[in-house]
């Protein structure tokens, strides 16, 4: 027995030295070779070093290292791994997440749900697959654009003050279904205007906006030369829901660009208006106020972040365009709360308005803001 034991550690040590040196000769190769092994789809090989820059910080190897594991590319399949590394991904990010350490109001929030969602019997599966969903908020449903609430909202030119609030979701719809890691969304945003300080206190405007669109990430290589972070190309709906002759309405394919250089983000959109028929269209001129697209830059610095968006119609004779200055900053150290103050100055505020100018000054509080 000792001498086939002896036999058997003979051929056992030479195959445990040759799977060493694989090992080891995949680690010393360096990390742009490593992309190039995973393009190639010999993801076996790449796997090791990848997987050593993930553990070093890299972005991008972490995103790499996520997606191998969730579809068992060069490694056995394992879902739990891949959501650590999905969520190390999204941590390399400091202005999203800044610690683990849980803000206090978000804390008592989760300490109250908890508390309203005991008092119900959860014996039953379905009814406890519900009740957590609640509890984790997994809806799938996602701000847009930033939320708001400005009690006052105050114009010099109208000279009245009203209330003005937005509400800005989205909702992820399918992921990668051609294969570019694409994003297939739909979003609703909506806008009003609340004469809140005048008698009998009546809506002055609110617009509704509706969009699907599919948004593209850009390879990495492009991502590092350009900073271009992703395309977006979809159709949007923007109305006031209004009849006769305070009806407006227009449909658009809109073409959108997303730029980031540290903590400045750039997003470039344009638009092309889909034809009405000329009995049907409330508002013929519109584009001559709204133009072909719009620029928003933005910058966030600590906690503040400062915005400036650019209408213009590119017109010699009759230039129309808009102006809009926003500034957030955390109410109390909040992570999820802001004061917010805007300026506008121009035409499109509102729907209703598109073809008057308007100055606009207001102020008030944000529960989310975007930085696109």
């Amino acid at each position: 027995m000792k001498i086939k034991n002896k036999i058997f550690l003979l051929f056992l040590v030479p195959l445990f030295l040759n799977a060493t040196d694989i090992t080891n000769s995949d680690l010393m190769i360096d990390y742009a070779t490593a992309l190039k092994l995973y393009k190639q789809k010999k993801y076996k090989s790449a796997f090791p070093k990848i997987l050593q820059e993930a553990k070093k910080g890299n972005k991008e190897a972490a995103y790499l290292i996520a997606y191998m594991y969730e579809n068992g590319l060069g490694v056995k399949k394992d879902i739990k791994k891949a959501l650590f590394w999905y969520k190390k991904t999204a941590e390399e990010y400091s202005y999203i997440v800044k610690n683990s350490k849980k803000d206090r109001e978000i804390v008592q929030y989760e300490r109250a749900l908890q508390f309203a969602y005991s008092k119900i019997d959860t014996s039953e599966p379905d009814v406890k697959k519900e009740v957590e969903k609640i509890v984790k908020r997994d809806y799938g449903i996602l701000p847009y654009h930033s939320n708001y609430f400005l009690p006052v909202a105050y114009s010099p030119t109208k000279k009245e003050t009203e209330i003005e609030f937005q509400i800005s979701l989205q909702k992820l719809l399918r992921y990668n279904l051609l294969g570019f890691n694409e994003y297939i969304t739909f979003a609703y945003t909506q806008t009003s205007f609340w004469r809140a300080y005048a008698h009998s206190a009546p809506f002055r405007e609110t617009n509704y906006i509706p969009e699907l669109f599919i948004t593209v990430p850009t390879p990495n290589d492009i991502d590092r030369l350009s900073k271009l972070k992703a395309v977006q190309f979809g159709i949007r709906h923007h109305s006031n829901g209004q009849g006769g002759d305070r009806s407006r309405s227009w449909n658009r394919l809109v073409l959108t660009t997303f730029w980031q250089w540290k903590n400045i983000f750039l997003k470039m959109e344009g638009w092309y208006r889909i034809p009405e028929r000329k009995e049907d269209d409330d508002n013929p001129h519109i584009v001559k106020y709204y133009g072909h697209g719009q620029i928003v830059i933005k910058y966030l610095y600590k906690n503040d972040l400062y915005g400036i968006k650019i209408r213009n119609n590119l017109r010699i004779k009759e230039n129309k365009g808009a102006i809009e200055f926003d500034y957030f900053t955390p109410i109390h150290n909040s992570e999820t709360t802001y004061w917010f103050f805007k300026f506008f100055s121009g035409y499109g505020e509102s729907l209703i308005d598109y073809d008057k100018s308007i100055t606009r000054i207001s102020f008030g509080i944000a529960f989310y803001r975007d930085i696109f």
